[in-house]
C-alpha cells in the first residue's frame, strides 16, 4: 500500500515538496477510529516510546525508592534540548541513586539548543552526556538498575535486567511481540524495535486511558503523563513542538516526538492514540500531521485552535524575515 501525501511545501503559490506518511487513530479496545497509509507495517518509534520505556521505573519502586519527583519523572520520558535545567534535573536523578554521568552509557553530543551549546562552548567547557538528549531516560535506566539492586553497567545491551524490562513493557502496552533479536540500535545505544502503527496508537490509547492494563501499571502511566503536564519544558525545551503543545493543553494531550518522522500522542478525554510516521523522516512534516489530527479529533474550543493551528499551517520566512511560504496538511489530513 503506498502512502498518502500528507504534507504539502508552497512557496509561489505553487507546491514546491510533498511529504508522505500514514497515521492510526485507535481507541483502547484496539478499533481504528481514523488512519491512512499502511498502519500495519512495522516502524522504528525511536524517542516516541519513552514514556512506556519509563514505566519500569515506577512500577518497580525505584522512583519511590530514590525519591524522584515529577521533574525527574517528566525528564525520563524526554527528548531534550540541553538547556541548563535538563542537565541539572538529570544530574539530580543520578545522584540520588548515588551515581554520576559516569554512568551514563547515551554518550555526548552538543545541546541541541543553540544558546545551550553557544554558552557551554563560551565557558570552554564541552558537552558530557548529561547533554545528551536522553540522559534524561539514561538516567531513568540506571536508578532502575540499582533500584532493582543491578549493576546498572551495561544497561544499554538487550540481555541486561533493564532492557528486558523495556521490552516487555513494550510489549505488553503495544500487545506487539517483539522477537528477540529483532532489534536495532537507537541514537543512544539502546535496543529500539519495530511495531505497527495501528499496535503503537492502541498502546497510547492504553498510556492515556489506563484501559486493558494491570492497576500498577494504569497507575505508573498516569503518574508519568502527570509529570509531564506539570513540567512540559522538561520533555523537551524552548520552542519545541511538544512543550509547545502540552504547555497549551495541559493533561488534555500528551504527546511525544521520535526520531524520523515519528510522532505518537494520547488523548486521555477521548480515550485515543496517535502514531504516525512520515516516509521521508522529516519531523518538520510530522509535527504539521500531528497538530492536524489534534485538531481535527479534539473539540473545537479557541484555546484548542489558537495553540494548534499555528502549528498546522506554519509560514515559511527567509532571512530577511520575508514570508516564502508555508506548510499545510495535504490528501487525508487538509478536511
Amino acid at each position: 500500500m503506498a502512502d498518502p501525501v500528507l504534507v504539502e511545501v508552497m512557496r509561489g503559490g505553487q507546491v514546491e515538496s510533498r511529504h508522505g506518511g500514514a497515521f492510526a487513530v485507535v481507541d483502547a479496545a484496539g478499533g481504528v477510529v481514523l488512519s491512512a497509509g499502511d498502519i500495519d507495517r512495522p516502524i522504528f518509534p525511536r524517542s516516541a516510546v519513552k514514556v512506556i520505556q519509563a514505566l519500569p521505573l515506577v512500577e518497580s519502586g525505584a522512583a519511590d525508592r530514590f525519591g524522584l519527583d515529577a521533574e525527574a519523572l517528566a525528564l525520563a520520558c524526554a527528548s531534550h534540548g540541553g538547556e541548563p535545567r535538563h542537565v541539572a534535573v538529570a544530574g539530580r536523578m543520578l545522584r540520588a541513586a548515588g551515581r554520576d554521568s559516569g554512568c551514563l552509557e547515551c554518550g555526548s553530543h552538543w545541546p541541541s539548543h543553540a544558546e545551550a551549546a553557544r554558552a557551554l562552548a563560551a565557558a570552554g567547557s564541552e558537552p558530557s552526556p548529561l547533554h545528551n538528549n536522553c540522559s534524561g531516560k539514561h538516567a531513568g535506566f540506571v536508578c532502575l538498575a540499582c533500584g532493582m539492586d543491578a549493576d546498572p553497567r551495561g544497561y544499554v545491551q538487550p540481555g541486561h535486567l533493564v532492557q528486558r524490562e523495556v521490552k516487555a513493557a513494550l510489549e505488553s502496552i503495544t500487545g506487539h511481540a517483539l522477537a528477540d533479536g529483532s532489534h536495532g540500535i537507537d541514537g543512544c545505544s539502546i535496543p529500539t524495535y519495530a511495531i505497527p502503527l495501528r499496535a503503537l496508537a492502541l498502546g497510547f490509547s492504553r498510556i492515556g486511558t489506563g484501559r486493558g492494563l494491570a492497576p500498577l501499571r494504569a497507575s505508573a502511566a498516569r503518574r508519568l503523563r502527570q509529570a509531564v503536564a506539570a513540567h512540559p519544558f522538561l520533555v523537551a525545551g524552548t520552542g519545541r513542538f511538544d512543550t509547545v503543545v502540552m504547555q497549551a493543553l495541559g493533561e488534555r494531550v500528551f504527546v511525544k516526538v521520535g526520531a524520523e518522522g515519528v510522532f505518537c500522542a494520547a488523548l486521555p478525554e477521548l480515550g485515543f492514540g496517535i502514531a504516525l510516521k512520515c516516509g521521508d523522516g522529516a519531523t518538520r512534516a510530522a509535527e504539521i500531521a500531528m497538530a492536524a489530527l489534534l485538531l481535527r479529533l479534539l473539540p473545537p474550543e479557541e484555546a484548542i485552535a489558537t495553540a494548534l493551528a499555528p502549528l498546522a499551517a506554519p509560514v515559511l520566512r527567509n532571512w530577511n524575515n520575508l514570508e516564502v511560504g508555508a506548510l499545510r496538511p495535504a490528501g487525508p489530513l487538509a478536511a
